[in-house]
C-alpha cells in the first residue's frame, strides 16, 4: 500500500516581490490538494502584498509581520501558523515546474530516514541550467549550492542522499523541526538553510535530493548579487554556522583550511574595497560569547559520531578553481 501523503503547508515568505507572487502561488496552487494550504508571510512589504493576496489570493492564509525579519523570521511565522505534517519552503520568485511537490514528496516518503527533500532551483531564463541541487559543506567552512551550472539533463534520475537542503525549495518534516528548532532568526537572511542542515545532521537528520523537484527561480531578485549587504550577512554567517554547528573534532582538524579561507577573503576585501565582507566577520567574532552558548546547547544534543558528519565535507577548490566557477556564475547571471 502507498502511504497517503500528510498535509501540506506551503510556506512562502516575501518582500517587496508582488511581481513575482501571481506565478509563484498559482503553480503551488496547482499542485497541492484540499486539505493542503498556502501561507503568506508578509515581510512589512511595502508594494502592497498582503492586500493583494487578500483580494486576489482568497485560498491562501496571509500572515502580516510589523517589520521584515528576513528569510529566517518570515518562514519561521509561517511555521508557527502552519496547520500541515509536510512543511513545504518556496520562494516567492521561484516558480515550482509541473510534478515538483509529488516529487518532493515521494522522495521523502522513500526516505524515512530524512528529515527534508531537497529541490531542485533552475535559472529562470535557462531552466536547463541548474542553480542549486541542495546544499553541500566544504572543509574550508564554505558552504554553496550544489552543482551550479550543470545541465538538468545530467542531473541523477533516482533520489539521492546530499548534506543539506536549500531553504529556496525544500519538503520538511514536522518531527524535524520539532526536533532541532527552527531556523536562527539572528540570521536574518543567507546561510540559515546551511545551519538548520547542520542541527539536523547532528541529529541523525538525513536530507534527500529529489531530482524531478524542480522550480525555476530569479536569482538574488530580493538583494541582489554581490550587494554589500549580502556580502555581510554572509560573512556574518558563515562564522556563526562554524562556531555554533562544527563538533570540535572537525574544528580540529579543518581549523587551518577555515582560517586560511577567512585570510584570502579579508586580502580579497581590502583589494577590491569591499569593507562589508571584513565587517560581516568582525560582527560575528564580536558575538563569539553570545555565540559559544549557543554552541554549547547544540553540541550537548548531538547524537552522530563526528566521523559520519566529517563524510559530508568536500575538497576545498583551489583559488583558481574558485575564481573559475565565480566567473560561470557571473556569466550564467547575465544570461539569465
Amino acid at each position: 500500500m502507498t502511504p497517503q501523503r500528510p498535509a501540506v503547508s506551503a510556506i512562502v515568505p516575501t518582500w517587496n516581490a508582488l511581481r513575482y507572487l501571481p506565478a509563484c502561488l498559482g503553480a503551488l496552487q496547482a499542485q497541492l490538494g484540499p486539505d493542503d494550504e498556502i501561507i503568506l508571510v508578509d515581510n512589512a512589504s511595502r508594494d502592497g502584498a498582503a492586500a493583494w493576496a487578500r483580494t486576489y489570493a482568497p485560498m491562501v492564509r496571509v500572515v502580516e509581520l510589523p517589520e521584515n525579519r528576513g528569510f529566517a523570521g518570515g518562514t519561521n511565522a509561517g511555521i508557527r501558523a502552519a496547520r500541515g505534517e509536510l512543511l513545504l519552503l518556496c520562494n516567492d520568485d521561484a516558480l515550482v515546474e509541473p510534478g515538483c511537490v509529488a516529487a518532493l514528496w515521494h522522495a521523502l516518503r522513500d526516505h524515512p530516514a530524512a528529515g527534508a527533500a531537497a529541490g531542485v532551483l533552475t535559472f529562470s531564463r535557462r531552466p536547463d541550467i541548474v542553480a542549486s541541487a541542495g546544499i553541500t559543506q566544504q572543509r574550508d567552512g564554505v558552504a554553496t549550492d550544489l552543482w551550479p551550472g550543470r545541465l538538468v539533463a545530467a542531473l541523477p534520475i533516482a533520489p539521492l542522499e546530499v548534506f543539506g537542503a536549500s531553504g529556496g525549495l525544500a519538503l520538511l518534516r514536522r518531527d524535524m523541526i520539532a526536533d532541532v528548532g527552527l531556523f536562527a532568526e539572528q540570521f536574518f537572511n543567507y546561510l540559515e538553510d546551511v545551519d538548520l542542515a547542520w542541527r539536523a545532521r547532528l541529529r541523525g537528520w538525513g536530507c534527500v535530493l529529489a531530482p524531478a523537484a524542480r522550480a525555476r527561480h530569479v536569482y538574488s531578485a530580493s538583494s541582489g548579487q554581490g550587494s554589500p549587504f549580502k556580502q555581510r550577512l554572509l560573512a556574518r554567517n558563515r562564522l556563526r554556522v562554524i562556531l555554533r554547528c562544527w563538533p570540535a573534532p572537525l574544528l580540529r582538524t579543518h581549523w587551518p583550511a577555515i582560517v586560511r579561507y577567512d585570510a584570502l577573503a579579508a586580502t580579497y576585501a581590502a583589494l577590491r574595497r569591499q569593507p562589508a565582507i571584513a565587517a560581516g566577520r568582525l560582527e560575528a567574532l564580536a558575538e563569539l560569547p553570545t555565540l559559544l552558548v549557543q554552541r554549547g546547547v547544540i553540541q550537548s544534543r548531538r547524537s552522530v559520531p563526528a566521523s559520519d558528519l566529517a563524510a559530508w565535507l568536500t575538497p576545498s577548490p583551489s583559488l583558481l578553481e574558485t575564481l573559475r566557477r565565480q566567473r560561470r556564475l557571473a556569466q550564467l547571471l547575465r544570461d539569465g
